[in-house]
């Protein structure tokens, strides 16, 4: 089979049947939470709400808030739209765009649907990192809309960790897993380039710690 053909059926079989594969892991997955009554908080509040994961760490996440009807920022490039058809089927809204192309529309989208009310997700480190560096389009958008920035993310015992930029991790059916949520973080709406920076530093930095409390979970 040439390579053409063999990424064509990948993309095939991705699209259509990515959706069902969360599904049954989620379903097969036992889930502790960590913190999760921040969200119900907000919730209730009826708060803006911005979750911001890392592109590796998007999987057990989604099975989670799947039905929510949630924006999610998806990128324009080949990968973007096989995540673009299987977040439609679990209940996702979705906002085409991404740093590198189609940035600017995508984040005006974004917060007009957060001014509407509409929970929103993004990974702020994607398309194509370099991993754990985030990029200021969700700093952006809570900075306009007044949201709540919420880092989000999930580790599990067993997982296929893939050797791609993003360290993808791929949950094993029946593992332990684990899903944190952040404490919240309001971005005051006028800063200067220089505190705008350290708030975009400091949103790095929560979401880096909340992926190495979620990793550190399973070696007690």
């Amino acid at each position: 089979m040439n390579k053409n053909l063999k990424r064509k059926l990948i993309f095939s079989l991705g699209s259509k049947l990515g959706w069902l594969v969360i599904l049954m892991l989620g379903r097969t997955s036992r889930i502790t939470f960590v913190n999760r009554q921040v969200i119900r908080r907000l919730q209730a509040d009826h708060a803006k709400i911005i979750f911001a994961l890392w592109h590796g760490r998007i999987m057990l996440p989604i099975y989670v808030h799947r039905g929510e009807g949630i924006a999610a920022m998806v990128s324009l490039h080949r990968d973007g739209e096989m995540i673009a058809q299987n977040v439609h089927r679990l209940g996702y809204k979705t906002v085409r765009g991404s740093s590198t192309r189609g940035g600017k529309q995508a984040l005006h989208d974004m917060v007009d649907l957060l001014n509407q009310g509409v929970p929103c997700t993004i990974m702020p480190d994607g398309p194509r990192g370099p991993r754990h560096k985030l990029k200021a389009g969700v700093i952006y958008m809570a900075q306009q809309t007044g949201a709540y920035l919420v880092p989000l993310t999930f580790a599990c015992k067993r997982k296929i960790q893939f050797h791609s930029w993003d360290r993808f991790n791929f949950i094993t059916p029946f593992s332990k897993a684990v899903v944190i949520y952040g404490d919240p973080i309001r971005i005051p709406s006028e800063l200067s380039s220089g505190q705008f920076e350290e708030m975009r530093k400091m949103v790095e930095m929560k979401m880096i710690e909340n992926e190495t409390m979620a990793d550190d979970y399973f070696k007690k």
